[in-house]
């Protein structure tokens, strides 16, 4: 996501049209058949299971009728059953899966280019945007194909960039952005967290036209958040996103439906599609990003990704617009809420 300026168009923050699948490399391997989900099984569930069974998992996702965790033997199956969770075997677990995160990162960090793991296809899918072409998209595919099935690369369309905007509107230096969630320590001192490309722009922040507070840290590319704290504090709203109560934090699931708001687009709803996910921004590389079906626009940057009263990011960039959708990328809030000892409200 990009800042907006009054008069200046930044350089390589453009964000470009719809996301549209144009070609797989590599097949998607057949998948066993689906067993009933359990109706017990939680989302909190599957993450423990997920964390306990280490590399005998490609991690877990949402269906219809419940929670499937992804098992790569019998024995993880029963654990997974155990628990009231439904178990699905795949033939490539997070340790396989990781030699081509891991390759991909030694080899193809090339702007235009994003990763993940599916736990759904048991793959690992590798996009690349429209920037990315000839020697460049030649040597992705060629990293990628060195793992058979356990890859998939996929044209979107338009090109990976950074959102600057945000849930409510807030600006510094000319640039616009928006406000990720208002969150507070434990001695009541109030900030708000937004993206960290966004507070790297600058120090003093604005709203409605006055000084509503100061940057105190920023961290930008590795991760993208960065943390405000309110020197207006007449300005510290509650912890809301518009009209809904956020009064938790947490990490969704892959197939779950979430919502962003940002200043540009307003209110948008879709599905996250992975978690951990690799996006490499011609400013610089960001990981452990969620990825999702959402759509945003130029000025939604630092916005509230949230379900209900949980929060679960900060819109960070991505490819597409509101007409047309796209792939939208967010910046776990759990990691600023840890790093920075405060938490929503």
């Amino acid at each position: 996501m990009r800042p907006t300026r009054s008069s200046l168009r930044p350089a390589a923050l453009v964000f470009a049209s719809g996301v549209a699948l144009a070609s797989v490399f590599a097949a998607i391997p057949a998948q066993a058949a689906p067993v009933a989900p359990h109706p017990t099984a939680t989302a909190q569930t599957a993450s423990t299971l997920v964390a306990q069974l280490g590399s005998r998992t490609a991690g877990s996702y949402l269906t219809g009728s419940g929670v499937v965790v992804t098992v790569t033997d019998s024995a993880a199956a029963d654990a997974v059953r155990a628990a009231g969770a439904t178990p699905r075997l795949v033939a490539f677990g997070a340790a396989q899966l990781a030699t081509v995160t891991s390759a991909l990162d030694a080899s193809a960090r090339i702007p235009g280019t994003a990763w993940a793991v599916d736990p759904v296809t048991d793959q690992v899918v590798v996009s690349v945007d429209s920037t990315v072409t000839g020697t460049a998209l030649g040597k992705v595919a060629s990293v990628a194909g060195k793992f058979g099935a356990m890859a998939r690369v996929e044209h979107v369309a338009g090109k990976f960039s950074l959102l600057v905007s945000g849930g409510d509107a807030i600006t510094v230096s000319g640039a616009r952005c928006s406000l990720g969630f208002n969150v507070r320590n434990s001695a009541g001192t109030r900030f708000f967290l937004t993206a960290g490309h966004c507070t790297n722009i600058g120090a003093t922040w604005s709203a409605g036209g006055q000084v509503i507070g100061t940057r105190v840290g920023t961290s930008f590319p590795g991760n993208d958040y960065g943390i405000v704290q309110y020197t207006n504090t007449s300005v510290a709203n509650p912890g809301a996103v518009g009209s809904q109560d956020i009064t938790t934090a947490g990490t969704p699931s892959v197939n779950q439906t979430v919502t962003r708001r940002g200043s540009t687009t307003g209110i948008h709803s879709g599905r996250v599609t992975a978690l951990n996910a690799t996006v490499n921004y011609p400013q610089g590389t960001v990981t452990g990003l969620i990825r999702t079906t959402v759509c945003a626009e130029p000025g939604d940057s630092g916005g509230s990704l949230y379900s209900g009263s949980t929060a679960y990011g900060l819109t960070s960039g991505g490819s597409g617009n509101c007409s047309s959708g796209g792939t939208t990328f967010f910046q776990p809030v759990t990691e600023p809420l840890s790093v920075f000892g405060v938490n929503v409200y």
